[in-house]
């Protein structure tokens, strides 16, 4: 056991953070998100939720402040008659961790290509819809 580190994050997460670099991405998905069927390194995090995922995460995840964007989330498909109040509870984390961040909203299917791409997904329990997030890492300064 180590101090200061959120207890809601497993060794392999941490693990995984450790070893990601500039610029390299991570996928907050979902209940709903095909995790399996878009990365081969999927980390489990069953029954926590995208929120205490993020805002456990920030203690520790400087973003990109060289990239324009830093945060990614799924656009709405049209014909969604549907507001994500996730999204205000996304932004407070990330205003609160005092990273500086701009959010990029991707179309469903350029979201999964950039998932493919991404480091890794870790696969929360999160039940709000588009509750899907991509993060930049940046720099620790």
């Amino acid at each position: 056991m180590l101090k200061k580190i959120p207890k809601i994050l497993s060794p392999q997460l941490v693990k995984t953070l450790m070893e990601m670099g500039h610029g390299d991405e991570i996928v907050i998905a979902d209940g709903n998100f095909p995790c399996h069927t878009l990365s081969q390194h999927i980390i489990r995090a069953d029954g926590v939720s995208g929120k205490d995922i993020l805002k456990a995460l920030m203690e520790l995840f400087p973003l990109d402040s060289y990239s324009e964007y830093q945060v990614f989330l799924m656009e709405i498909v049209p014909g969604d008659d549907y507001k994500p109040g996730i999204w205000d509870d996304y932004k407070a984390i990330l205003q609160n961790s005092g990273e500086p961040y701009s959010i990029n909203y991707l179309e469903r299917f350029a979201f999964y290509e950039r998932a493919k791409r991404s480091y890794a997904v870790i696969a929360t329990g999160e039940e709000a819809l588009y509750a899907n997030i991509i993060l930049k890492k940046g720099v620790v300064k």
